[in-house]
This record gives C-alpha cells, structure tokens and sequence, in this order.
C-alpha cells in the first residue's frame, strides 16, 4: 500500500526518474570523482551497482550514445535532459567491457535495456563502477528531490523534477 501512495505522489509531484540500475545509492558528495560530487554537470544521483545492467529510468528519445559506451543521454518526454554515466574514468576502457542496445534518437520507454557491462571486468582493470544519473538542465526547474543512502531498484523513483 506503501508503493502505491509513493508512486501516486510522485506522479502528482513532478516528472519522476527511475532508478536505471539497483545498488545502493550514496550521497552524491561522497562520489570519488569530484565533477560528479560537486555537481558540476548538474544535480545527481550516484548508485554503488549490484547488477550489470542500466535500464532507462523514464521514456524519451535517446540523445547520445558515447562511443566509449559508458554513457548515454536521454531527453526526457517532459523536457528533462539526462545523462547516465556509468564508472569514473571509464571513458579510458574505450568501449572494453561495454555493450549499447539503443543508437542515438531512439525511442525508449521505462525499463528499456540500455547498457550492459562486465561490473567485475571493469573493477579488475582498477576503476570504480558507480554509476551516476545527472539532471544536466537542472537550472529548468524549481525543485530536484532526490534521496540519499538507500538501497534502489530500478522499480523505484530516485528523482522528481519539480517545475
């Protein structure tokens, strides 16, 4: 009864975004990379992954894919414009690892797979798997909720974006 309460309220809240991977969120200041941790891309999210695969957490178009395929962003239905980035410094695996299922412009709805890659594979090469979720047009709206240090899954809402 519980879930359903929360996801009526945050459909009345604002746009919501799903968790695109489950693990355990963590305080977005205590990120090991400190454009991340600042938030210099925008307000964000970051999530200590227990799986390897990333989800898209609400429907829209996919705007890029990163060649290296550790990121992808996602314009949202509602305006948002969202960018999943999965590991720090990641982008110098160069692809290594990775897998995309989506090319740029695609249409995606919630739960669509979007990335998939070799969690253990990208620990044994020395960098960190966080995965982070940021609102990069976050001066667009009034109010960004989002929780702090809690298991998610990708069933859940971590971010509503309030205009």
């Amino acid at each position: 009864m519980f879930e359903a309460l929360k996801k009526k309220l945050s459909k009345q809240e604002g746009e919501a975004l799903y968790a695109p991977i489950a693990g355990q969120e963590i305080p977005i200041q205590e990120a090991k990379d400190p454009t991340f941790a600042e938030e210099l891309l925008g307000k964000a999210i970051a999530i200590i992954p227990t799986e390897n695969k990333i989800v898209s957490p609400v429907d829209g178009t996919v705007g890029s894919v990163f060649e290296t395929k550790h990121a992808i962003t996602i314009n949202t239905k509602e305006g948002g414009e969202v960018l999943i980035h999965v590991g720090i410094d990641t982008v110098q695996l160069k692809g290594q690892f990775y897998s995309t299922f989506v090319e740029d412009g695609a249409k995606i709805k919630k739960g669509d797979l979007l990335i998939e890659f070799d969690k253990a594979k990208v620990m044994e090469a020395g960098y960190d798997p966080t995965v982070f979720m940021v609102i990069c047009n976050t001066d667009d709206y009034k109010e960004i909720k989002k929780p702090d240090n809690q298991m998610v899954t990708n069933q859940e809402v971590v971010v509503q974006l309030v205009r």
